[in-house]
């Protein structure tokens, strides 16, 4: 199946919208109305879209952990080459997440991790960006704790 790209303009801004699962594993739209965003780099302090690294967003003022991916760390690494690919994991969600539908989604078990990031799966256009950036080698799946990228 190949993947559309999703050209994106000022007038063409990817619907942003919200759900949670409940215990049946049902999803339902969140209270958080959709809006359309473009999303950057985080650093000028705008915490409306951005990215602050390839696991870690923020929108509309809330810091998002995608659930149970991994990426290279870019404000700690352990050596010069995990700050680099983590810098392309960050580039890559930039672009995924600009290619259309954006949807955060409730992953049902965990809610918000140690750092009080909220857990969630996020989708683009139907797609899961984790599964995305695990398949392209900038990320991997969770496994409890961190693990050196060197």
């Amino acid at each position: 199946m190949s993947e559309r790209v999703w050209p994106v303009s000022a007038a063409e801004k990817p619907v942003v919208s919200v759900v949670a699962s409940d215990r049946n594993g049902a999803y339902k739209v969140d209270a958080t109305p959709s809006v359309r965003q473009i999303f950057a780099r985080c650093g000028n302090g705008d915490r409306s879209a951005c990215v602050v690294d390839g696991d870690t967003l923020w929108l509309k003022g809330r810091k998002i952990r995608i659930a149970d991916i991994d990426t290279p760390e870019i404000s700690s690494p352990r050596c010069r080459s995990e700050e680099q690919r983590g810098q392309r994991a960050a580039d890559r969600l930039v672009q995924l997440l600009n290619r259309g539908a954006v949807t955060i989604v409730s992953t049902g078990d965990r809610d918000v991790d140690r750092y009080g990031r909220e857990l969630r799966v996020v989708l683009v256009n139907g797609h899961n960006v984790g599964n995305d950036l695990i398949s392209e080698g900038l990320a991997r799946p969770w496994e409890g704790q961190r693990r050196a990228w060197c």
